[in-house]
């Protein structure tokens, strides 16, 4: 009990911290905030498990970083965090030495975040029903349902 409460409030410093540009590019602070966004990932929360894979992903050094960048994503996606979701389907239609593009996938991850109210996801959700491609028939009432949900967002 009182782990989790330190690791929450050493997790909610070090977002703080993320807005002082000083305290990023000090490598000692930031070797300890990165130790605060993993330990409170670790404890399978959905937001940080999100904030630090994105974290990762974009900002993480060698291919370690995104692997673990890209678990952290997929845990919060599964858990119907949309931002998560979103990258998902981002990175299903990517293309690296892993793997390649998945349109089906993509459709899975984007829905999923589309569902949660992400805007975005339901636009690109439209666009890949609309044309088709890597795995995905083309669907028009696919893409005219998907469009309708991004105008409801506000997208």
């Amino acid at each position: 009990m009182l782990g989790r409460l330190r690791a929450r409030l050493g997790y909610f410093t070090a977002r703080k911290l993320m807005k002082s540009h000083r305290a990023v590019q000090q490598p000692k602070l930031w070797r300890w905030m990165e130790g605060q966004f993993a330990r409170m990932a670790a404890l399978g929360d959905v937001q940080a498990q999100s904030f630090y894979g994105h974290l990762l992903l974009f900002r993480g050094k060698g291919l370690g970083a995104r692997q673990e960048g890209i678990r952290l994503l997929k845990l919060a996606a599964e858990a119907g965090e949309p931002k998560a979701a979103y990258q998902m389907g981002a990175i299903s239609l990517s293309e690296d030495a892993t793997h390649g593009p998945d349109g089906v996938s993509a459709a899975r991850w984007w829905a999923l975040a589309a569902k949660a109210g992400h805007p975005l996801a339901a636009t690109r959700l439209a666009q890949l029903y609309r044309v088709g491609g890597h795995g995905l028939p083309a669907d028009a009432e696919q893409a005219r349902r998907y469009e309708a949900r991004a105008e409801a967002l506000g997208a």
